[in-house]
């Protein structure tokens, strides 16, 4: 197995904002150092990514996580059955399933082969119609799974498929996000797929006090003689520059998609979709998406680096931006592991705007994005035998 780590350690402000906020509506927040910060979560941050892969993945390679698996194998029978009929393979009265019902049990029962527990959701008082089955959890299943599920349900025509087969169809084949996240299936453990990808929450690297944006809303068709609000309300924010970090076990990557030429493009996916991506919450209030103010990418063959180390003392910036301040503590910090673990990167590239490429101009010289993408898809290229 390819034994290779890409490290991304991104700083970048965002304005007043609740970017991912907790069970009461306050922006999410964590104690480091002593210091209460701002904090985005990883999973935030990974949902985030994922939808950033739609722009820059063929839908084909993405999966889909959800509950409603068996409406989507169940949706996916009647697809492949009416492209069969129209191009003469089957006619209508020979259709394997030619009503709904039957095409959910089909699926129901090939999930069920595969391992997949299923129940039936609690109905709801305005539902005519039983609920559909259910997985207990979410499932991330890849384009391909589903169709190779959806395949073996139509051989079966209604009965019990081969299990071993079901499991096979589940397991094989997984798609970009399923094999840098991972998936859990609690009742079938040789289902799982251990994730290549590690993201860690987001933290501020100084402290920060939430604040209150207290809101009246005006009634469009109100009386003139009356001056009271429609609506008021109130609304928690912060500001702050944060730290991201993420991780990449190539040889995992490689391992759980089984090709190479497919594992340079999921690098090349993760390494766009991971720096350009923004979490959206309360985005229409507070139009928060920003884009970093410096990204460096390391790669390491020994093992990967968080570097948040950097701000365990909070950054105080007096008389400059305090995104500058953050990429001094980072290169401190990064020299420091280097000369006293003697472990360093055996390639690194970054990426800076304004006056913080200078100071981490001491761990590469700064480069457009572009550019440095460029430079790990190459890096990993070489590292897998992959020709460009």
């Amino acid at each position: 197995m390819t034994r290779l780590f890409i490290d991304v350690h991104i700083l970048q402000t965002v304005p007043p904002s609740n970017v991912n906020r907790d069970d009461t509506g306050s922006p999410k927040t964590a104690v480091y150092g002593g210091v209460r910060r701002a904090r985005v979560s990883s999973q935030a941050w990974k949902r985030a990514t994922r939808t950033e892969f739609r722009s820059l993945v063929d839908p084909a390679g993405l999966g889909v996580r959800t509950k409603r698996v068996v409406e989507l194998i169940a949706e996916r029978i009647g697809e492949i059955d009416l492209i069969a009929e129209r191009i003469g393979e089957i006619d209508h009265d020979r259709a394997v399933f030619r009503e709904p019902d039957e095409r959910v049990a089909a699926a129901a029962q090939v999930l069920k082969d595969a391992g997949i527990a299923l129940e039936k959701p609690k109905k709801r008082k305005d539902e005519v119609v039983d609920p559909v089955e259910q997985s207990k959890y979410l499932l991330f299943l890849s384009a391909t799974q589903i169709d190779r599920l959806a395949e073996l349900a139509i051989a079966a025509k209604g009965g019990a498929t081969d299990k071993g087969a079901a499991k096979a169809a589940a397991k094989g084949a997984d798609s970009i996000d399923v094999a840098l996240f991972g998936r859990m299936v609690a009742d079938d453990a040789n289902l799982n797929v251990d994730a290549a990808a590690q993201v860690a929450h987001a933290i501020s690297v100084h402290g920060v006090n939430n604040e209150f944006d207290y809101y009246t809303a005006v009634d469009d068709r109100s009386p003139e003689d009356n001056a009271g609000a429609g609506m008021i309300g109130v609304v928690e924010f912060n500001s702050s520059t944060l730290y991201r970090y993420a991780t990449v076990n190539l040889g995992m990557l490689e391992k759980n998609l089984g090709d190479s030429k497919a594992t340079v493009l999921a690098v090349e996916a993760f390494a766009k979709a991971f720096v350009r991506s923004m979490p959206s919450g309360k985005q229409n209030t507070f139009a928060h998406r920003t884009l970093p103010d410096a990204v460096v990418f390391s790669l390491r063959e020994d093992q990967p680096v968080n570097l948040v180390t950097a701000f365990e003392e909070p950054v105080n910036a007096v008389g400059a931006a305090r995104s500058v301040a953050a990429a001094k503590a980072l290169v401190a910090r990064y020299s420091a592991i280097e000369s006293s673990f003697g472990d360093g990167a055996t390639r690194n590239f970054v990426v800076a705007t304004g006056d913080g490429a200078d100071t981490l101009s001491a761990i590469a010289e700064p480069v457009s994005f572009a550019e440095a993408v460029e430079g790990v898809v190459d890096s990993v290229r070489a590292a897998l035998g992959v020709s460009s």
